[in-house]
C-alpha cells in the first residue's frame, strides 16, 4: 500500500515482486468510512465503483475482499 493525499493505493505484490494494482481507497475524515475504486487494466485506471453491498464506501475490510475476490479469483470473499 501507498498513499498520496487522500488517497491510499493497494496492490498485489507477487513472489517475482511484480506489483499488481487492486484499487484505490479514499480517506473521508474517519479512519472506518473509505470511498472505493477498483483498478482497472484495461482502463489503466481507477474507476469509482460500489462494494458487494451497493455502496461506494464502506470499511477498508469490505474494499479489500471486494478487490481481491474480482482479482484473485475468490467471490466467496465477499459473503464476509
Amino acid at each position: 500500500m501507498r498513499t498520496r493525499g487522500i488517497y491510499a493505493y493497494v496492490a498485489e505484490v507477487t513472489a517475482d515482486r511484480e506489483s499488481l494494482p487492486l484499487c484505490r481507497l479514499r480517506y473521508f475524515d474517519t479512519a472506518s468510512w473509505w470511498g472505493f475504486s477498483i483498478y482497472l487494466a484495461s482502463k489503466e485506471g481507477y474507476e469509482p465503483s460500489v462494494l458487494p453491498r451497493g455502496t461506494p464506501t464502506g470499511t477498508t475490510e469490505e474494499a479489500l475482499d471486494c478487490a481481491c475476490g474480482l482479482y484473485l479469483g475468490d467471490p466467496t470473499t465477499w459473503l464476509g
